[in-house]
């Protein structure tokens, strides 16, 4: 979705963005690859609202600080803290660009684009992320991964121009709101379909990096899809629209400095990210 949100910049931006498509698509991958690595990282991918009962949004601060204070630091990471660290992150992306800090604004460009891709998921704001909790296991992966897999050349993601957003706070939040409105739909559409198709209808099995690996089978995902009603397109299309925006909204809250004269040659240093085993991730690659 970095890559598709390029394409939605302003002349002013895409000049600097361009040239670093590649480093900006593939470094996406870099905050999950931080779940594994990094202590305090998996929480910012996702937010347990039904944790907080059915009047969440009401009752929770969109400020960090006023959040913490009514439920303390340990209770919020505990069960997610995706909105609120999209947000530190694009307040770290205006920082770079008032620092004119070529490599941090590649480097941040690529994290936002992940963390508010993953809020715009419906299975990022709910503790049933994976369907675990509704014996529906694999059910994140079939949604985020496999139904776009097979399905994403029918989809339109041009989103048209980049457009400033006035509050960016309360777009992240509105994002999520609007995510976690679908949960029950995703759940229940596949719950539905699985007691039409038998396993050998619902599966089928695919090679793999030399693997024959066990998959959700073309005829159950297009079904699953029309179910949706186009959900999946819809959110790519809102994580697209989103990305671009607050990359040129972060701009423009830093002045507008004139990124050509940017350096656009230097790109940030690899991340080292050796797997730590004590770190407790979420799984949803089933």
């Amino acid at each position: 979705m970095n890559r598709l949100a390029v394409y939605s910049l302003p002349p002013e931006l895409i000049t600097f963005y361009k040239p670093q498509i590649q480093f900006i698509t593939e470094k996406a991958v870099n905050p999950d690859r931080r779940r594994y690595a990094v202590e305090g990282e998996a929480e910012k991918h996702y937010i347990d609202l039904d944790q907080y009962g059915d009047s969440a949004l009401t009752i929770l601060p969109i400020y960090w600080n006023e959040a913490v204070e009514k439920f303390g630091e340990d209770s919020l990471r505990a069960h997610g803290i995706g909105p609120w660290s999209a947000y530190l992150t694009f307040l770290n992306l205006v920082e770079a660009f008032e620092k004119k800090n070529s490599a941090a604004i590649l480097r941040l460009s690529a994290d936002l684009g992940h963390y508010l891709g993953d809020l715009n998921v419906p299975l990022h704001t709910t503790m049933n992320y994976n369907g675990q909790l509704t014996g529906q296991e694999g059910i994140h992966g079939f949604w985020e991964s496999r139904v776009p897999e097979l399905l994403s050349q029918n989809f339109s993601l041009w989103v048209g121009k980049a457009e400033y957003i006035k509050k960016p706070q309360e777009a992240i939040w509105k994002a999520v709101e609007e995510a976690h409105s679908q949960v029950d739909s995703v759940l229940n559409f596949e719950r539905e379909l699985s007691r039409q198709f038998s396993d050998d209808q619902k599966y089928s099995f695919e090679e793999r990096n030399r693997l024959t690996t066990r998959v959700y089978s073309q005829e159950f995902t297009e079904a699953y899809a029309i179910a949706l009603d186009g959900m999946v397109e819809r959110q790519m299309r809102k994580s697209i629209k989103m990305i671009a925006g607050f990359w040129y909204t972060a701009w423009v809250n830093a002045g507008q400095p004139d990124l050509s004269k940017f350096e656009t040659n230097t790109q940030p240093e690899e991340e080292e990210l050796p797997t730590n085993p004590s770190l407790r991730v979420r799984t949803h690659d089933n």
